[in-house]
């Protein structure tokens, strides 16, 4: 298992409205819960299956619209994370795999601002 995408240690911070994951490599990612929800990549949120794997990073980084909240995360496997989320979706499976690299597209965009 490559641990670029292995999960050490995960974190749900509500009131901060952030969500943190330790990486086995050491890396730590923080994503806005903001960004997260509205990344959700189940087929409904994706607009189709032809739109399945696409997201959009720059959500991360905008002034949330609203807060969103996490009631769980449960593991899918050893592949995925399930949020349900307080208004009560809860169809997308968050692969650890699209978590990092949405993590590594946030931060190009931040790169790429200064």
């Amino acid at each position: 298992m490559d641990m670029k995408f292995t999960p050490a240690s995960v974190d749900v911070g509500n009131s901060e409205q952030l969500f943190t994951i330790e990486w086995a490599d050491g890396h730590k990612t923080e994503l806005s819960l903001f960004g997260l929800r509205k990344n959700c990549p189940c087929v409904t949120c994706r607009g189709g299956h032809s739109m399945m794997g696409q997201y959009e990073p720059q959500l991360f980084l905008v002034e949330p619209v609203r807060k969103f909240n996490i009631i769980a995360a449960e593991p899918v496997g050893n592949h995925a994370l399930r949020i349900k989320w307080d208004d009560g979706h809860n169809a997308g499976m968050y692969k650890w795999e699209l978590l990092r690299h949405m993590d590594e597209a946030v931060e190009k965009l931040k790169q790429n601002k200064n």
